[in-house]
């Protein structure tokens, strides 16, 4: 997830840059509780509506819903979210990626419906604004969409979606990998495992392709989508070794609590109780 531009070289740079921005470069090295940590102390010590202030909060929500912590991080969401509707304004593109942001932290808490409803909103307004960053804040909530029906065992409407989305020539790099996967769980999600199984490929050919800071946050995703069209085909061995190697990345990665690192321990007892 990109937040600002890369800091430059020069001490000039290294003066002007946000102060936030320390805490943008631990949460992309995958260091989530010290980005949290750094974030958090950011915005304490500023005026409560100053801008950098609340551009420290959305990153502490996103750093503490990676760590698993989703209900604390959907409280930092509705902490910060009435302050950037005031400063920003309702339709500005960070307040856009605040609420997509948040929807999808709903859907670790079940919250499946608020998720898709919030995720229409969000593209929907977007898709009126102008700009290329705002077609892929509309492309990114398109993603939530998606994962909100396939958690809703609505995979048919997933699946459309998702290959809708990926037809989009602005949907490349880390939103074109989180896409394939949504489409990965909806095809599984129909037992179309071949296909799951083809598409996970895919995204596996994409993650490799991409920037380590762009890999991160999908870690075990892959896996886990091979893993379950595995398992469908009936190779339980290799689902196994698959849903395993989830497990263990996204332990060491997120910790117990998060949805990826539960979702895989799940799967784990599936194969183990066949």
């Amino acid at each position: 997830m990109k937040f600002f531009r890369r800091r430059g070289r020069n001490d000039a740079d290294q003066i002007s840059r946000p102060p936030e921005s320390q805490a943008v470069v631990l949460y992309e090295a995958g260091r989530y509780a010290e980005a949290e940590a750094d974030a958090r102390a950011v915005a304490r010590s500023r005026p409560r509506d100053d801008m950098y202030a609340l551009m420290a909060l959305g990153i502490a929500a996103v750093a503490t819903n990676a760590q698993g912590r989703h209900a604390e991080a959907v409280a930092t969401y509705d902490e910060a979210l009435p302050a950037f509707t005031r400063i920003f304004g309702a339709d500005h593109r960070r307040t856009l990626q605040l609420r997509s942001n948040r929807a999808q932290a709903l859907i670790p808490l079940g919250r499946h419906a608020e998720c898709e409803a919030e995720c229409v909103a969000v593209a929907r307004t977007a898709t009126r604004g102008s700009g290329p960053e705002m077609l892929v804040i509309a492309a990114a909530a398109r993603n939530g969409l998606v994962s909100a029906l396939n958690a809703q065992e609505r995979h048919q409407e997933a699946e459309a979606l998702a290959r809708e989305a990926l037809d989009d020539p602005l949907v490349q790099g880390r939103l074109s990998l989180v896409l394939r996967l949504g489409l990965a769980r909806g095809l599984n999600g129909q037992a179309r495992h071949e296909e799951a199984l083809a598409e996970a490929e895919r995204a596996d050919e994409l993650r490799r392709s991409l920037p380590e800071e762009h890999r991160r946050p999908e870690t075990g995703a892959v896996e886990l989508a091979v893993a379950t069209a595995l398992l469908g085909l009936h190779r339980d061995t290799e689902a196994r070794l698959q849903a395993a190697a989830a497990h263990d990345a996204c332990l060491a990665s997120f910790g117990p609590d998060h949805h990826r690192t539960v979702e895989a321990r799940d799967l784990l007892d599936r194969i183990d109780g066949a």
